[in-house]
């Protein structure tokens, strides 16, 4: 099952912040201490990426620094649609895709980044679940 992420996947995380369907960012620091936080920014940026825009520099960056393990959790109650995406992020401080990943931020969450200050994570997918279902993983 290669990582082959679909047109609904990317419909509904680009309509997440909309649908009131946020994203959860799941990581854990070195040593292990997990966080997680809401992202509203989350996009599918090609057919095994996903991305989000950084803005607060708080725990999850400095989690994705020091352990680049993560998941992201989407959650549509609404149309009862749930996938969790499992990977290796990237923090883009600079850069064109850095660029190409703040041009499709979504309007909202770019605002609160007026200065645009922020960081593009760029998660590499190695595993999607739909509820208990692993429905991609990279070979």
């Amino acid at each position: 099952m290669p990582i082959a992420l679909t047109d609904e996947m990317t419909k509904e995380l680009d309509e997440a912040l909309v649908n009131r369907s946020p994203c959860l960012v799941a990581t854990a620091s070195a040593a292990g201490v997990p966080d997680v936080s809401y992202r509203g920014s989350v996009l599918v940026v090609d057919s095994d990426h996903i991305a989000f825009w950084e803005r607060a520099k708080g725990e999850t960056l400095t989690n994705v620094e020091e352990n680049a393990n993560i998941c992201v959790f989407y959650r549509n109650a609404a149309t009862r649609l749930s996938w969790r995406f499992y990977g290796v992020a990237e923090v883009l401080r600079d850069g064109p895709k850095r660029d190409q990943i703040m041009e499709r931020v979504n309007a909202f969450e770019l605002a609160q980044d007026t200065e645009r200050t922020g960081f593009a994570v760029l998660i590499r997918v190695n595993r999607v679940r739909d509820r208990n279902d692993t429905i991609m993983e990279r070979d």
